[in-house]
């Protein structure tokens, strides 16, 4: 991983996912989750305080300790128990049916195999889980979506994998989840990084 991945990197995503724009989505949609909820890439626990009271526990899987360790004072805070896991994302550690819900929050972008780790959610959740997902990926306009593609083998090393032209709409559909509400659009910053799918899923039936 290198000293940069390791101990540099960490940092840079802490406090650029800190900005407005990420807490204003943030607010909107983890509130959503309920129950014994799975946090899949969940990074320095930015999302622990926009938890609602519905939550009993909520197993945070990070394969980033370095990451995880900046959030400490936010798993304190915690009204709830926090079990950290690090784990990747295409290899969950947990039996079928486990979750009620779900949170995934810009982590596809970074996953290296997006369909197994989303078919792996849709295996643990149960029959009426919910995934609530805020992801930055391909834009529509043809103009971003080529910059996209050009920067992208740019923007990878230095993001920590990060991939800035993932269609993830199309991902999730294809992953055994049924996408029931979707919203797009760009978010403040720039537009190669800012198209935003923002949405619940369920299993399929």
């Amino acid at each position: 991983m290198g000293l940069y991945g390791r101990y540099v990197l960490p940092r840079i995503t802490d406090l650029a996912m800190r900005n407005k724009a990420p807490r204003l989505e943030r607010a909107r949609y983890v509130p959503l989750a309920a129950g014994v909820v799975l946090e899949v890439g969940a990074g320095s626990a930015l999302n622990l305080p926009f938890y609602g009271e519905g939550v009993e526990r909520l197993v945070a899987l990070e394969p980033s300790r370095e990451l995880w360790s900046l959030g400490r004072a936010r798993v304190h805070a915690a009204r709830f128990p926090v079990d950290f896991v690090p784990a990747s994302a295409e290899a969950i550690p947990a039996p079928d049916r486990s979750f009620d819900s779900a949170v995934m929050t810009w982590t596809l972008c970074t996953v290296a195999d997006p369909g197994a780790a989303l078919a792996e959610i849709a295996r643990v959740l149960k029959p009426a889980g919910r995934l609530i997902f805020i992801e930055h990926g391909k834009a529509p306009d043809a103009g971003v979506a080529a910059w996209q593609d050009r920067l992208n083998p740019l923007w990878r090393p230095l993001a920590g994998g990060c991939n800035m032209n993932r269609e993830i709409a199309s991902l999730v559909a294809a992953s055994g989840l049924v996408v029931d509400e979707l919203e797009t659009g760009y978010a403040a910053g720039p537009r190669v990084l800012s198209y935003l799918y923002k949405g619940v899923a369920t299993r399929r039936r």
